[in-house]
Parts: structure tokens; C-alpha cells; sequence
């Protein structure tokens, strides 16, 4: 693994606008560079270069970051991999840290795999190039199937003898060990002790990731001469390194033609993306014969959002169209369903046809998801009244699952149409849905939670609070078994994702701009003055109301900026670009990132105040916005649960909706809004809300005053 002072030599010698140079032509605009964006069709620059901030910034596709976040882009690599990269161009030794025992073993395992997996392919490779065997049944296999050869050796395809061991004797003289072709399931072991290969007498495919490393293979059996194979297709098995589930076939060969096209096709076979990519259609995977599984479709969600599902119009072709559509709906892929003409899949009918011609017919016959389920199950629903019932049902259930709004919206409408009912009616059937899976997911905590208050220990073993002895300060953050406990109720999707989580990306947006800056001085209990930086006042604020980060990644950036705080040198924005973690790092960026700027015509005639000079100002804001926001998401989830009939009308059950009350009923915690918020003026909320229980109304008033408060001291009146 990189040490950190590594990655920090190689983000202090990268240079952002000489590596985006390699693969862009620049234009000076001002202060920053400008370019056609290398990750969508641009016809106008829209790709910002700031050398100052080390960014880059697509404006119209959204992608960018740093140096190292465009290079995984661009190149499609990992986060060690794009260092490496760097590292290399700028002639920088890498230095790693330590691995431990446990950790050393894994890598050389997982290592030794990959090591025989690369031998096995080139030996397959071999064999249909140079063996007898191979150029006169492997070869002409492919070149039966219409196949060309720059196809085969973009792909590395390969074929394996009709000897039972042959690839097994080649590696043992080699070197390679019996165990790892075992593992790799290249081989297996007979009851006598002796290796078997598994591929003989096949053509192989082999599976490789999005780096290109090998992973598995897929063997096909080709004629009379392989007796005794009842399979016409066998795959490499589960192994540490390789699950079907997992990966997609041809992945690696259509990352670059996907990130261009903004869009996928997934079809069945190894044959058919093949086929597709000597048609001139590279955007192409295959799930080979498996169910979609939620890891392949992350996997694709991480170049593109849109799917086009390229199926046979026979039976086989339509159901497995179906089956993936909910699961792609779930992770907010945007679905298009194309059925071949019956007797045709991909691979036969982009043998019939150009690039040109396919991508014609797929614009002309490809239907979203809504016009194709339904007039599909219109089918067998149209002279029945209860079937068609259920076909709302089903479609509601599908639409619902759509986490964006405006598309879950237009989608309703659509569906209204096609089957000549009132929307109201589908929006109630998406309603009930939503709120069962709200009462399903609210029912599974309340279940941890018991279960946890179960297994805590009893008020006697409580050990005495930290901090209380010897003076030894709290730790800056909660231990990392209590956060695992910590759940949220407030799901990060639909509406919430644009409301409630806007609030605390704010917060965060501001910690990793300027955690690290003075924002007021308090005053101790001996009249000195104390700064007080952004980070402590984050902390000490949501502590001081019990209250954490919804989002775990954020809660994980403010644990870490507590840790480092007082480190030298810190600097929450440096340290969060560099690192090691590329998820965070590229929240970093995001954040840093501004796409407007006031121009310099503006600053002539007026002093601008930055967000830098109002911390003391801002910080507090952006906290009550965030708190008053959880107050109104848990008067929703308590209105929600009270609007059930067999709720109201029981006192007991009315208390127990709100997982935040004790036995007698009363809340145990609720966010205060601090009187030191440097917010002027006067404000007054008041929230309210009643339900009916055993015939009486109860009315909840929520009061939130804010109190002028003193400017903070060291700041000017």
C-alpha cells in the first residue's frame, strides 16, 4: 500500500494542466485552461483546467477532480493504479508502507492467482496460434463464425487441446504450483491425486477486469471429437479472485467506447459482444447467462447511467429482459429494452448489418421501460379486469422504485396514458408501496435497536465516563463499535437527498474548505481568549445535542478532521484531496470546486465578502438549518406512522412511534439551537401538529427561538 508522504510527493510534482494536456488541447481563458471535455461529445469547451487549485471540471457532464481523479477517468484505473502512473511519469520512487502478516499473505495469494491466470492465457493463446490443433480446429472456428483476426487478439481469445493435462504438465514444469491451479480452477484434482485441466477441447474466452487483469475464463465446446462433455459452456468457478456475479465480460474493452456514449448495451454471450465490437459497436457487455446481480449493475453505474437491454425476441430473451428491470430501476439506471427479430440475436444480426445500420435500428425499435412491460403484460390483462389490476400494481411497484422524482413523475404519466387510468390512481399504488418499504425499513431498526439495548451491559458495569479522572480529554471522536451501531432513519434518496442531505453537505462542503481557520475566539473560565476553529465548533455543537452525520461517509470526514486538528501543518482541504480513500477524495474535489466566479467588474465598485470572512456568521447558520431539518424529518416519519387507524387510536402505540421517546413518553433528546449562533435579529418557529387517540385530539407545539447573540469576540462590529 502507498505511504501518505508518497502520495503527497506525487500530488506536490503532478502538474494538472501538463497531465491533461497529454490527452486535451488547451486553450488560457483568464486564470484557468479550457478544452473539449475527453469524457462526452463536446462540441463547445466546456472543460475547465484551474492550476491554481490543481482541478478540472466538466461543467456539462460533471466529471473532473484532481490530477489523480482524471487519470482514473480518463485511463479507467484505480486509485493505487493512477498514482503508480503519475508516480512513473514524474520519475518518483514509490514507497509502501508495511503490510502486516494477515495482510501480506492475501496480497501474495491473490497475487499468485493473477500470475497463473496470465501463464494460462498465454499458453492458450499459444496453442491456437502455433499448435497444429489450434490453427486447424480453433482457428477456424472463429473464422467460421465470422471472427476476424485483429477481433480475436483484441479479445485474447485462445483454445485448449483435447489433452485431459496438458496445460496442467506445462505449468508444474514451469514452476507453477499445483495448489493455485487448483484454486484459479484452471485444474482439478483427480481421486488419485493427478491434475485435470478443465478446458479441454475448447475455444477459450477469457474474463478480464477493468485494470486487464485476468481473471477466469469461459471454454465452449466445439465438435464430436470432445466425447464425454455434456456442457457446451464451462467457466472458471468461485475463486478469491474471479465471481460471475461480480464482473461482466468485455468490460475491459468497452470502458473508454461506454464513458464516450454515455450509454451501454448488455446482451448475453461472449459471442455477441464480440460480435457487436467487430460491427463498430464497442459499448457492449455481457452478463453471461446470470441474473443481473446488484454489483454488476454498480459496476456499469460507475461509467454511465443509461442501459440499453439487447435480448432475442423469443420467450427466453423477453423474461430475462424482465428480470433485471427492477433491480436497474433501484440503482437509478435509465432503461431502454431492444428485442431482436425473432430468430435473431446480437451476434447473427450484426453479422446482416453496418455499425451504421445496428445503430439505426436501435434508435428506431428500443422502447423505455414503461411502454415495454406494459404492452407486454397488456397481453394477457386486456379482457380481465383483475389481471389488469395487477398490472398497475406491478407498474406502480416498478415505478416506485425510480429514485428520482421528476423521472418518477414523468414515468407516472406515461403509464397513465398507456393504460387509460387516472394518474392519481397509480400515485396512490406508488404511495403505499413507498410507505410499506419505509414501515419495513423503520421496523428493521427498531429491531437492532432492541436488540442492541438487549445486549448492552447492565447500569453497574457502565465504566465511569472518559475524561473525568486525571484529566484525561475525551476522545475526538465515538469509538468505531459504536459507530457501526449508529443507523440512520432518514434514507439518502428521493427527496431527501435533495433536502435533508443538501443541509449537511453544506456543513461538510464548509469543514473541507476551511475546517482548519480560526472562526471566533471564547472566552475561559480565566477571561482568556481561546480560537475556536471550524472543525471544534462543528464538533462541540452536534455533541453538545447528541447528534451525528447522517451520511456515514460524512461522519467518517469529521472523525478524521477531529483526529488531525492539532497535527502540524494541517490543512483540511490538502489533506482531504490527497486521500488515501478515493471516494473521499473525490467528494473533496466536488467540493472544492466552484463553477461560477464573480468577475473582476463586480469587486470595482464594492467590497466583496467572502464565505472565508464570514465563518463566525455562516458556521452557525448552516448548524440550525441542519438541525431544524432533522426536526421536521422525524414530525414526517411520526405523521406518517400516526396517519395508520390502529395507531390513533391507541395512546400506548402513538408514544412508541417516535423511536426517540422513553417509557413515560417523554423525548429524551432533542436539537437546541445554540444562543451563541451569531445570527441577528429575532426568529420565531413554531411547528405544530395534532392526531386523534380515544376520541380526544392531542396537539405537539414545537417552539425555536434564536436570541441575538454578541458578535464573536476578535471580529469587527
Amino acid at each position: 500500500m502507498i505511504d501518505q508522504p508518497t502520495i503527497d510527493r506525487i500530488l506536490d510534482a503532478a502538474q494538472i494542466v501538463d497531465v491533461v494536456s497529454e490527452f486535451v488541447t488547451l486553450r488560457k481563458r483568464g486564470v484557468n485552461f479550457v478544452g473539449l471535455c475527453p469524457f462526452h461529445d463536446d462540441k463547445t469547451p466546456s472543460f475547465y483546467v484551474s492550476p491554481a487549485k490543481g482541478l478540472c471540471k466538466c461543467f456539462a457532464c460533471g466529471k473532473g477532480g484532481n490530477v489523480v481523479h482524471f487519470v482514473m477517468e480518463h485511463e479507467q484505473m484505480t486509485y493505487p493504479e493512477a498514482l503508480r502512473w503519475l508516480a512513473k511519469k514524474y520519475n518518483i520512487e514509490i514507497k509502501e508502507r508495511e503490510l502486516t502478516d494477515e495482510e501480506k499473505e492475501v496480497q501474495n495469494i491473490r497475487e499468485s492467482l493473477f500470475v497463473v491466470n496470465e501463464f494460462a492465457r498465454d499458453y492458450f493463446q499459444n496453442i491456437l496460434y502455433n499448435h497444429a490443433d489450434g490453427k486447424a480446429i480453433g482457428m477456424t472456428y472463429f473464422r467460421q463464425r465470422g471472427i476476424r483476426d485483429d477481433i480475436v487478439r483484441k479479445f485474447q481469445l485462445g483454445y485448449s487441446t483435447t489433452a485431459h493435462d496438458a496445460l496442467a504438465q506445462e505449468a508444474l514444469r514451469k514452476g507453477y504450483k499445483k495448489e493455485f491451479l487448483i484454486k484459479t480452477g484452471l485444474c482439478y484434482e483427480k481421486e488419485d491425486g493427478s491434475l485435470r485441466d478443465r478446458f479441454w477441447g475448447r475455444v477459450i474466452f477469457p474474463w478480464f477486469n477493468i485494470s486487464g487483469k485476468v481473471l477466469g475464463f469461459g471454454g465452449r465446446v466445439l465438435d464430436s471429437r470432445t466425447k464425454g462433455v455434456n456442457q457446451k459452456y464451462v467457466n472458471s468457478p468461485e475463486s478469491e479472485i474471479f465471481s460471475k456475479r461480480k464482473e461482466l465480460y468485455g468490460i475491459f474493452q468497452a470502458k473508454a467506447a461506454i464513458v464516450k456514449a454515455d450509454c451501454v448495451y448488455m446482451v448475453e454471450g461472449y459471442t455477441d459482444v464480440i460480435a457487436m465490437h467487430q460491427c463498430g459497436l464497442e459499448n457492449v457487455v455481457a452478463n453471461s447467462g446470470t441474473a443481473l446481480s446488484e454489483q454488476q449493475i454498480r459496476l456499469l453505474h460507475r461509467f454511465t447511467p443509461n442501459i440499453t437491454l439487447l435480448y432475442d425476441g423469443d420467450e427466453a430473451g423477453i423474461k430475462a429482459s424482465i428480470r433485471g428491470i427492477d433491480m436497474l430501476l433501484a440503482e437509478g439506471m435509465n432503461i431502454k429494452v431492444l428485442l431482436l427479430p425473432d430468430g435473431d440475436d446480437p451476434d447473427s444480426f450484426s453479422r446482416k448489418h453496418n455499425a451504421t445500420e445496428f445503430k439505426q435500428y436501435i434508435a428506431e425499435h428500443e422502447e423505455n421501460f414503461i411502454r415495454f412491460k406494459t404492452n407486454l403484460l397488456l397481453k394477457d390483462a386486456q379482457k380481465d379486469p383483475v389481471k389488469r389490476a395487477g398490472l398497475i400494481a406491478d407498474m406502480a411497484r416498478s415505478i416506485g422504485l425510480i429514485p428520482n422524482d421528476v423521472i418518477r413523475y414523468a414515468c407516472v404519466k406515461e403509464c397513465a396514458t398507456i393504460l387509460n387510468v387516472n394518474e392519481q390512481i397509480i400515485l396512490n399504488e406508488i404511495k403505499k408501496h413507498l410507505l410499506q418499504r419505509d414501515d419495513n425499513y423503520l421496523e428493521q431498526i427498531k429491531k437492532e435497536k432492541d436488540t442492541t439495548n438487549t445486549l448492552s451491559p447492565s447500569a453497574d458495569m457502565v465504566p465511569p465516563p472518559i475524561g473525568t479522572e486525571d484529566n484525561v480529554p475525551p476522545p475526538p471522536f465515538p469509538p468505531e463499535e459504536l459507530e457501526a451501531q449508529y443507523q440512520s432513519y432518514i434514507p439518502e434518496e428521493g427527496r431527501e437527498k435533495y433536502v435533508f442531505y443538501a443541509k449537511e453537505q453544506l456543513l461538510i462542503k464548509t469543514l473541507i474548505r476551511y475546517g482548519e481557520r480560526i472562526m471566533c475566539y471564547v472566552e475561559t473560565e480565566e477571561n482568556a481568549e481561546t480560537p475556536l476553529t471550524v472543525i471544534e465548533y462543528i464538533s462541540m455543537d452536534l455533541k453538545q445535542d447528541e447528534l451525528q452525520f447522517h451520511n456515514p461517509l460524512h461522519r467518517r470526514i469529521l472523525a478524521e478532521a477531529e483526529s488531525h486538528l492539532h497535527d502540524q501543518n494541517f490543512t483540511a482541504e490538502r489533506y482531504f484531496l490527497a486521500h488515501p480513500d478515493p471516494t473521499i477524495s473525490k467528494l473533496a474535489a466536488e467540493m472544492i470546486n466552484d463553477r461560477y466566479q464573480l468577475s473582476k467588474y463586480h469587486s470595482k465598485s464594492q467590497k466583496i465578502v467572502t464565505d472565508e470572512e464570514r465563518l463566525h456568521e455562516l458556521v452557525p447558520h448552516q448548524i440550525i438549518d441542519f438541525k431544524l431539518a432533522i426536526l421536521e424529518e422525524e414530525m414526517k416519519h411520526t405523521l406518517q406512522a400516526l396517519s395508520k387507524p390502529e395507531v390513533t387510536q391507541d395512546a400506548n402505540k402513538c408514544l412508541e412511534t417516535d423511536p426517540n421517546r422513553d417509557s413515560q413518553g417523554f423525548r429524551a433528546k432533542c436539537p437546541s439551537i445554540p444562543a451563541q449562533s451569531g445570527q441577528y435579529g429575532k426568529l420565531n418557529r413554531v411547528c405544530a401538529f395534532q392526531f386523534l387517540s380515544g376520541g380526544r385530539a392531542h396537539q405537539f407545539k414545537l417552539s425555536i427561538i434564536l436570541h441575538p447573540a454578541k458578535t464573536p469576540v476578535g471580529l469587527p462590529e
